[in-house]
């Protein structure tokens, strides 16, 4: 059976208490759309306000520690998301991979700690533009994604989710092209079918994440492999986001 469209919207550090006005908005429209799973991941301290708001979306987190417990101050381990409500975490976000230092072997390590603590992870994957200008950008980002999955047991596939964003389309109100999603995202299929097995490489969903919009949703979501979106900016008012999850259900109709 296909999987529905997964559309998620990552907060970054947007958001206080006000926004749970916006959060309930797209849980009262999300429950209008059953053929697309929303979802949305907003700053820690909303997760659980949004999780006993929510209805119909499914709530998640930014990022984790790689660690249960301990001594690292300021930081926030998957069990504890879990406990808030959270149901999936986002992992090797390019601006975590740029402005924090984090590398392949710790994101593969926070998404072993995720899967552990019962989490789904999404885990993020893509190039800078210098890359893609040298066409090296399929190579360097099946190295980066196989160097940062974490070991899923037989079975447990469908708890993953990567998302391809290629870094220079992030915020810069620049988009690949449908031509270049579509090639990317085969070789994202391909490397899963390679690691995971025809059946369940086919169950990871493959997500698109580069300054989407409800302008260019429905033609993004109409590329081969492209299995939902994650939305930055766009996901932050109730229309804007619900207009990409709208774009995603038409899609999944035609």
């Amino acid at each position: 059976m296909p999987l529905r469209p997964y559309i998620v919207g990552n907060w970054k550090m947007h958001g206080t208490r006000a926004m749970l006005s916006e959060a309930r908005a797209i849980d009262r429209a999300a429950q209008r759309h059953m053929k697309v799973e929303v979802a949305i991941a907003p700053p820690s301290t909303l997760i659980h306000p949004v999780h006993r708001e929510a209805e119909q979306i499914v709530v998640g987190a930014q990022d984790c520690h790689d660690q249960e417990s301990g001594a690292h101050t300021g930081e926030i381990s998957a069990t504890m998301l879990a406990d808030a409500g959270a149901k999936f975490v986002i992992l090797g976000h390019s601006e975590r991979r740029q402005g924090q230092g984090e590398g392949d072997a710790l994101v593969q390590a926070k998404a072993e700690a995720a899967l552990a603590a019962g989490l789904r992870v999404i885990l993020c994957c893509g190039e800078s533009e210098k890359t893609r200008d040298s066409g090296s950008a399929l190579t360097y980002v099946k190295k980066q994604l196989k160097a940062s999955l974490p070991e899923i047991p037989r079975g447990a596939a469908e708890k993953l989710t990567v998302a391809y964003e290629p870094i220079w389309a992030i915020g810069t109100g620049k988009t690949a092209t449908p031509a270049d999603i579509g090639e990317m995202h085969a070789e994202i299929r391909a490397l899963l079918v390679e690691l995971f097995g025809e059946e369940e490489g086919a169950e990871v969903r493959i997500l698109y994440g580069g300054s989407v919009k409800p302008e260019n949703a429905g033609e993004i979501l109409n590329v081969p492999e492209v299995g939902g979106a994650l939305v930055g900016g766009a996901s932050l008012t109730a229309d804007s986001f619900m207009g990409i999850a709208l774009a995603a259900g038409e899609t999944e109709e035609g």
